[in-house]
């Protein structure tokens, strides 16, 4: 299964659920924008679009620093990237900044810290058992061995849900912050509200309603050439 066509198409179809993250924030009063100084010529960290609670929540956040230790963290970069891997162009996921996606999420939304502790732990467990070393030391080959038993839901065995569980946790957070980066998002092929070129109302849809598009305002109003040019009504006449 190619892991990164499969994730795009869920992604594609559904902006994903777990993008899907809400803010914790539960604070009911109406946000005021946070109002800036013009930033000098030497000064480009402004942002407008922030309300002053959030970036005051944002700080307190990264005021609290890394709650995975440096195993944990390697652990989540091997995982990270079994799930999204480089590909021609494109990093793998922990090239981008997932992983600090995620341990920026688990202070955001702390219901995520036991369970994927807790996750990282069973991983480690299972690897012990089976090749005699944790999850991160182990060949490729056994780390998708043991990926393989807990990646699909609907064929898990029942010895391996606690495995399941954690996986498909992980695996929304390494899509949501893969998604939301820079590259997965050119990745995804989304231009945004970008300008395009616009032939009018489909021949279709006028059909439906009896309607046609004279060839005045065809000649006047539709030129894919003239894209870029503001239209005036200088010279139409209604």
């Amino acid at each position: 299964m190619d892991r990164r066509k499969s994730l795009k198409a869920m992604v594609a179809g559904t902006v994903t659920s777990g993008f899907m993250f809400s803010s914790c924030l539960t604070d009911t009063e109406e946000p005021t924008i946070a109002k800036t100084d013009a930033p000098s010529d030497s000064d480009n960290n402004y942002d407008t679009t922030r309300t002053k609670e959030e970036l005051a929540y944002e700080e307190e956040l990264r005021a609290k620093g890394v709650y995975f230790n440096d195993h944990e963290l390697a652990t989540l970069t091997v995982l990270a990237d079994i799930i999204i891997p480089a590909e021609g162009e494109y990093s793998a996921a922990s090239e981008v900044g997932v992983v600090d996606f995620i341990a920026y999420i688990v202070f955001d939304m702390p219901h995520h810290q036991l369970p994927l502790r807790g996750g990282l732990m069973w991983i480690d467990h299972e690897s012990n058992k089976r090749f005699n070393k944790v999850f991160k030391d182990a060949s490729k080959e056994q780390q998708i061995e043991i990926v393989e038993d807990i990646a699909y839901p609907d064929d898990v065995k029942p010895q391996f849900i606690q495995g399941e569980r954690f996986f498909s946790r992980l695996r929304d957070l390494v899509s949501t912050g893969y998604f939301t980066s820079e590259e997965g998002i050119k990745y995804l092929g989304y231009v945004g509200n970008t300008p395009n070129v616009w032939d009018g109302v489909p021949d279709d849809v006028l059909a439906q309603y009896n309607l046609k598009y004279d060839q005045r305002t065809l000649d006047i109003c539709i030129k894919p050439e003239e894209r870029n040019e503001i239209a005036t009504w200088d010279n139409y006449e209604v």
